[in-house]
C-alpha cells in the first residue's frame, strides 16, 4: 500500500507540473486538458470495485491541482474524491446488475481469473 501511495504521489506530481507549466502552451480549442482528472477517473474505472486506490488517486490528484491552482485548498481534492466515489458506486451497482442478469457468464469469468 505504501508503494502504491508513493507511486501515485510521484505520478500525480509530475502530471500537475506538466499540466500547469508545459501543456498550457498546447491548448486544444482554447482549453488545457486536465490530465490529472483523466488519469484519476481511468484508475477508478479499471480497478476492482473492492479496492480504494482510485479514491486515494482522486484525493492526491485533487490535492496537487489545489497546490498549483489559485482556487482554495481542498476544492479540487473534494471534486475528484466525490467523482471517484460516484464512479465506485455506479460501477459496483452495474456489476451487481450484470451478475443478476448473466450469472453463468460471471461465474465462468471469476473462475478463469488468476
Amino acid at each position: 500500500m505504501i508503494k502504491q501511495v508513493l507511486i501515485l504521489l510521484a505520478v500525480f506530481y509530475l502530471l500537475a507540473l506538466l499540466q500547469t507549466s508545459f501543456f498550457v502552451d498546447f491548448r486544444i480549442w482554447g482549453v488545457v486538458p486536465n490530465f490529472i482528472l483523466i488519469s484519476a477517473l481511468l484508475i477508478n474505472v479499471f480497478e476492482k470495485p473492492q479496492k480504494n486506490t482510485g479514491m486515494l488517486a482522486g484525493f492526491i490528484g485533487g490535492f496537487f491541482l489545489d497546490i498549483f491552482s489559485s482556487n482554495p485548498i481542498g476544492f479540487y481534492a473534494l471534486i475528484l474524491l466525490a467523482s471517484s466515489f460516484l464512479i465506485k458506486i455506479i460501477l459496483s451497482n452495474l456489476l451487481k446488475i450484470i451478475e443478476q442478469q448473466y450469472p453463468v457468464t460471471m461465474q465462468r469469468t471469476k473462475s478463469m481469473t488468476i
